[in-house]
């Protein structure tokens, strides 16, 4: 599954818009290595976000099969690793 789409359907943002801004503007990391939107995310990655003040860093578990989950399964999906 491409990143912008993964990070939309297990709610690490809200809009799909939201995280193409991400991309465009290279905040978003796989593996330490920032990425463009069509990046395939792969089981055991570590998805880092780097924010202004923080950064926030998931390892990705699974690949969800639909286009979105419910907020209540995102721990199937990702686990929270770091908060910087």
């Amino acid at each position: 599954m491409r990143i912008d789409k993964f990070l939309n359907a297990v709610n690490i943002t809200k809009r799909r818009a939201v995280a193409e801004d991400m991309l465009e503007h290279k905040v978003v990391f796989i593996n330490d290595q920032s990425v463009k939107k069509s990046k395939e995310v792969k089981v055991g990655d570590i998805i880092e976000i780097r924010y202004l003040e923080r950064s926030d860093k998931f390892q990705v578990l699974q690949i969800p099969t639909t286009k979105s989950t419910p907020k209540s399964k995102m721990e199937e999906y990702v686990k929270r690793i770091e908060n910087v």
